[in-house]
């Protein structure tokens, strides 16, 4: 034991924790929040707990609709290429259309960033995402968690997840139920990876094809990491107009596990969904992970988006409408199969 006359003072500093940088982060944090709050939001960001008013008004019988969910290892990449700013705006949106293909419109949502050691411009990138992105999808980002970790987390590494809150009215709740033999499917395009498949796309790009992220390659036409790097879409203002006419039966927010895991999540037991390969442009990126890897068609299907990030039951009778719907909306879409008798499946034609 040192003798209590020369023991030194061991502080949170000296465990690797700066609680004056992690203040600093918080406060950033916290000023691009309040940009997002709305008359719903009760206190500030701060408290125990976050505070939200259910706005009996507009929802007169209302369920609450959830979803929590990360980034995943597509934060390597932006590490790698210093850019924080759109994982934010990844995680909101991949959150907002899980709750959103249930006919919930987004209310709040909460952050959880941990870090090895926290870096107050990269936290403000990180936040400013976030809150853009809280906006854009008209909810509120009323709080969260900032967690300095030295010695879990490699330097400042950090890590991001989101949990969102939603509500719809009971009777307007989609759940898939109602989807029938004849439904036309209806796919929207992804922007790329959106937030799923980046483990096999890193292995792939960076140690089987040897390309760096600021490299251009020519096979997808631009460079790689930026390929990679493409924001996961927000379907929700497109969500809303189909909810609101009344024409889609169901809708699957296309994420890990590709349409084959994704899609027989909304249906019911008696029905396949019978879906075209070829139906749809498949975007350069996939197509090269497939030749670099010699994958199979249906890993590659059950592991990336392949291009479509929703995918949307329409009732045949319902289909013109829905495609003028579409159509005035300036929105692309693709029919891409349709629902036939059978068990609860994908069934690739």
């Amino acid at each position: 034991m040192p003798d209590e006359t020369t023991l030194k003072s061991v502080t949170y500093a000296n465990a690797g924790v700066d609680m004056e940088r992690g203040s600093r982060a918080k406060e950033q944090i916290k000023f691009l929040a309040q940009k997002t709050f709305n008359r719903n939001v009760l206190g500030g960001i701060g408290g125990f707990g976050s505070l939200f008013r259910l706005d009996l008004q507009r929802w007169k019988n209302p369920i609450l609709v959830s979803s929590a969910d990360g980034v995943g290892t597509k934060l390597k990449v932006a590490f790698e290429l210093g850019l924080h700013h759109t994982v934010g705006a990844d995680l909101v949106n991949h959150c907002v259309n899980d709750i959103a293909v249930q006919g919930a419109t987004p209310l709040f949502f909460l952050d959880y960033v941990a870090s090895g050691r926290l870096d107050p411009e990269v936290m403000e990138s990180v936040a400013m995402g976030l809150a853009d992105a809280c906006k854009a999808n008209g909810c509120a980002l009323i709080g969260g968690e900032t967690a300095e970790m030295p010695g879990f987390y490699n330097g400042s590494e950090y890590d991001l997840a989101g949990f969102i809150v939603g509500a719809v009215d009971r009777d307007k709740l989609i759940t898939g139920a109602e989807i029938k033999p004849g439904d036309v499917l209806v796919g929207l395009p992804s922007t790329g990876l959106h937030t799923n498949g980046y483990s096999l796309a890193r292995k792939l790009l960076f140690e089987v094809g040897g390309y760096k992220a600021t490299q251009y390659v020519t096979a997808i036409r631009e460079k790689a990491g930026a390929a990679l790097m493409k924001t996961h879409r927000s379907y929700l203002h497109v969500i809303q107009k189909l909810t609101a006419a009344g024409v889609t039966t169901g809708m699957a927010h296309i994420t890990g596990g590709g349409i084959t895991e994704n899609l027989p999540r909304i249906l019911p037991k008696n029905v396949t969904a019978q879906v075209e390969i070829g139906s749809w442009p498949v975007l350069p990126i996939f197509e090269h992970l497939r030749e670099l890897g010699n994958l199979p068609q249906d890993e590659m299907m059950r592991t990336f988006n392949m291009g479509i990030g929703l995918i949307a039951a329409i009732p045949a009778v319902k289909f013109t409408r829905a495609k003028n719907l579409l159509d005035r909306a300036e929105e692309k879409f693709y029919v891409i199969g349709r629902v036939v008798k059978g068990e609860r499946r994908v069934q690739y034609t």
